[in-house]
């Protein structure tokens, strides 16, 4: 079974990041490396990525003309995805228990982080 873990922040998460002391940006870089490490070295990571700040944000649709329409930064978003994991995993279980180890992250802020958990589906027939 495939998941994804979704980690989410406020509109200003990226900017109050960059406010942490280095030494807890370090101890948060080190502590999501070495969590991506075990997943990969268990087999259980497919993929994962920290996602640009919501300010490169664009959302696109086909124009009227036919070409990309491209609509930029939504200041009405409360959240925005930060950065994800998809691990393959024998059950829902698992999952949960990896969301919770990453929810542990060092970081300045409500503690544990929420992860959000959802499953991957295999085609539209899983719907």
């Amino acid at each position: 079974m495939k998941f994804m873990l979704m980690m989410s922040g406020g509109a200003d998460s990226y900017d109050e990041y960059l406010r942490w002391p280095q030494d807890l940006r370090d101890a948060n870089v080190a502590f999501m490396q070495a969590l991506g490490a075990r997943l990969r070295a268990s087999g259980e990571l497919v993929s994962a990525a920290g996602l640009a700040a919501p300010a490169q944000a664009r959302r696109v649709r086909m124009g009227a003309d036919g070409k990309p329409f491209t609509d930029g930064v939504f200041p009405e978003s409360k959240e925005f995805l930060a950065g994800y994991w998809i691990v393959e995993v024998p059950s829902a279980e698992r999952a949960f228990a990896i969301a919770a180890e990453a929810s542990t992250a060092p970081g300045i802020g409500p503690k544990p982080l929420e992860i959000e958990v959802r499953e991957v589906l295999g085609s539209h027939r899983d719907l």
